[in-house]
């Protein structure tokens, strides 16, 4: 069971279960094309928001496997709502986890998503006590990728044209970080 005590304070950031109040600024980045490009949901209306915050905010903890936790990222210098993080405890048996993100593009470059996931990662792992946590994206998605890359996980898998999305066949890359590795970072 995973229950962070929030909030999570970062050198930059607020990582907190999400709010009522957060809608405007979710739907802000989750409307806009760039952003979905490479998901497998299209930008979303205000209602569509407002369904996907109403499970977010249900959703600030980890009970048992197969649930997953969702983590609004703020500013701490603002309190701007820039960020989504979840993770999915995916296997008690195997110990393990999968992490996503979702930033608004205005915030891009800057180290935010680099700085909140790596905290994901060590609630994954110190708290949770997950073996092993893994990430996926579109291969044409270089940013997630790079940014895997950049907290030490490494690529396991390049699936050639392994899913549909939106009209097109899209190849998967699959990174991963074991426990072990996250101590020796």
């Amino acid at each position: 069971m995973l229950q962070p005590t929030y909030p999570v304070k970062t050198a930059r950031l607020i990582l907190r279960p999400f709010t009522k109040d957060d809608l405007s600024p979710l739907h802000a980045f989750q409307s806009r094309p760039e952003v979905t490009r490479y998901l497998h949901w299209e930008p979303r209306s205000r209602a569509d928001t407002a369904k996907a915050l109403t499970e977010k905010i249900e959703h600030s903890t980890l009970r048992e496997p197969g649930e997953s936790m969702s983590v609004a990222v703020e500013l701490i210098e603002t309190g701007e709502l820039i960020g989504d993080l979840t993770l999915r405890w995916a296997s008690a048996e195997h110990r393990s986890g999968e992490l996503s993100f979702i930033f608004h593009p205005k915030h891009y470059g800057r180290g935010y998503a680099a700085e909140a996931t790596t905290e994901l990662l060590r609630m994954g792992f110190e708290e949770l006590g997950l073996h092993r946590i893994f990430g996926r994206c579109d291969g044409r998605n270089i940013a997630s990728a790079s940014l895997m890359e950049g907290l030490g996980m490494r690529r396991e898998a390049h699936l050639r044209e392994d899913e549909l999305v939106k009209g097109e066949w899209t190849d998967k890359l699959v990174y991963a970080m074991l426990a072990a590795e996250w101590r020796r970072r």
